[in-house]
């Protein structure tokens, strides 16, 4: 008779697996709630204190760290001395490990759960098992995931047992597991600690989905997301349309990075290529989106949009005017969405807009190396910065000057942002030098640029932005300073009584 050890937090579909077992000539040993729990659904399991004939001890931290339970695991069943050893020891085979963890993610996200409660939700009876089973899946079949019930009990019922290759992939998922659970302990310890850039780092993400493809249609790509659910697109909801795309995730991420600068405003952002072709700010949210279509019209074609508050129906009526990939948005009035709808293949997606962003560390990998930095989350008032010319702002102009610089952060270097009557007029993005960045600016603006603002995210190295600036209209430039030619910028700014601050800050974005 072949014997099974189940031991399981998540009870999911835990009855009817083990009743298969049970059909198909399995001995049950179970402990603690499991036991319990399969009692009562008329089972008879037999006790982990009967196998080792030591009672569970210390609240249950110690029930399974046992030789009788270690030993019938990882005994090699075609190795003579092994099974001579474990009978002359009286200890039995285990042939199938059923196990899943405590709950240590759970409880870490719960609101006002105490440390002690924490550390008493790290398995360690558990991982020992599945570790044990996973070594020795020649001969163990080890089940931590209540999704793969269904396949194991199909295999035994049909060949008596689970196929190599089944119990080979079942003790990689364990050791992903694993991996898993003691990533996101080292993670909480770690971060209880003050460790900021420890000795060696161990990320660990939940896949989301496969994708289509990649970038471009021959690479392959899937979209994990991290453990914690915070203000994502991996914690977005998809209410229609086609599966997202690698570029259509990428985009959207960028976009609502975005919203988060502008926090208690309405706000509607329009992104291609993961740049801003358009940022609008309205005293609602349908002016908002005027502003952002007004700002490139041409560019929005094919791009998505984000919003910071509910799209009604005002708004998705023009919404539906325009070929969009993406909408997002917390939430979609019932005519709104009616509207949208009709359009078969556009993503419509809601996000809680309130939810807190728990990790401030931004992640990119490079050929066999990982970059960590925290996230640009620096913000700015009027009070940071300094001005540096002969005339200074008008109080309009310092409000387009922010709103400027906090959209500026989002556009990839060299960047230049052309600001007016609270929404974007022209975006120069990614160039090699920052005056042909300030020209694509320019010239997209065209007569809109004559009293803009203009903000970049570097310093100027030489006048010659601000000549092109002064002779497409600006008005009024916020930038980092620091250059050793910043006095000819200065100068070239009062020549046109441009005037021009400085925030010792700059957002690179490469």
């Amino acid at each position: 008779m072949k014997r099974a050890l189940v031991s399981v937090s998540d009870k999911s579909g835990l009855v009817e697996f083990v009743s298969g077992l049970v059909e198909n000539g399995y001995e049950i040993i179970s402990t603690g709630g499991t036991k319990k729990a399969l009692e009562q659904a008329g089972l008879k399991p037999i006790g982990i204190s009967e196998v080792t004939g030591f009672p569970e001890i210390l609240d249950g931290r110690v029930k399974t760290l046992h030789p009788k339970v270690h030993g019938g695991l990882l005994s090699v069943r075609s190795n003579p001395d092994h099974m001579r050893q474990i009978k002359e020891l009286g200890i039995e085979c285990i042939d199938m490990v059923v196990v899943n963890l405590y709950p240590f993610k759970e409880t870490v996200q719960k609101d006002g759960v105490s440390h002690e409660e924490i550390i008493e939700n790290i398995d360690i009876g558990g991982p020992s098992m599945l570790r044990s089973a996973s070594k020795n899946y020649q001969s163990v079949t080890v089940v931590t995931d209540p999704a793969d019930y269904e396949r194991v009990l199909e295999e035994i019922q049909a060949n008596g047992d689970t196929t190599l290759e089944t119990r080979e992939k079942l003790a990689a998922k364990v050791f992903r597991t694993t991996a898993q659970y003691d990533a996101m302990i080292a993670d909480y310890l770690t971060k209880k600690t003050g460790e900021e850039f420890p000795e060696k780092m161990t990320i660990t993400f939940d896949k989301v989905q496969d994708l289509r493809y990649g970038e471009n249609p021959h690479q392959k790509a899937a979209f994990y997301k991290n453990m914690q659910p915070q203000y994502s697109l991996a914690n977005a909801k998809q209410l229609h349309g086609k599966e997202l795309s690698y570029n259509n995730i990428q985009d959207g991420n960028a976009a609502i990075e975005i919203l988060k600068d502008f926090e208690g405003q309405h706000a509607a952002i329009g992104l291609k290529h993961m740049n801003p072709c358009g940022v609008g700010i309205g005293a609602s949210i349908d002016e908002a989106w005027d502003k952002c279509f007004e700002a490139d019209p041409v560019s929005i074609f094919g791009g998505i949009v984000a919003f910071n508050d509910v799209v009604n129906v005002s708004t998705a009526e023009k919404l539906s005017k325009i070929f969009l990939e993406i909408i997002i948005a917390p939430g979609f009035e019932e005519g709104a969405l009616e509207i949208l709808t009709r359009k078969k293949n556009i993503r419509l997606m809601t996000l809680d807009v309130t939810q807190k962003v728990h990790d401030i560390f931004k992640y990119t990998n490079v050929n066999d190396g990982l970059l960590v930095q925290e996230l640009d989350q620096k913000q700015i008032s009027k009070e940071d910065v300094r001005c540096v010319t002969n005339r200074k702002p008008t109080d309009e102009e310092m409000e387009q000057l922010l709103m400027a610089w906090k959209v500026v952060k989002h556009v990839k270097s060299n960047a230049i942002v052309l600001f007016k009557d609270n929404m974007t007029v022209g975006v120069g993005a990614g160039q090699m030098n920052r005056v042909g960045s300030a020209k694509i600016a320019i010239e997209q603006a065209g007569e809109k640029s004559k009293g803009s603002v203009l903000s970049s995210d570097a310093f100027f190295p030489y006048k010659d932005t601000v000549e092109a600036a002064a002779a497409a209209g600006v008005t009024a430039i916020i930038q980092p300073g620091g250059s050793i030619r910043d006095q000819e910028s200065v100068d070239e700014c009062n020549a046109h009584n441009i005037a021009m601050v400085y925030t010792g800050v700059r957002h690179f974005k490469h």
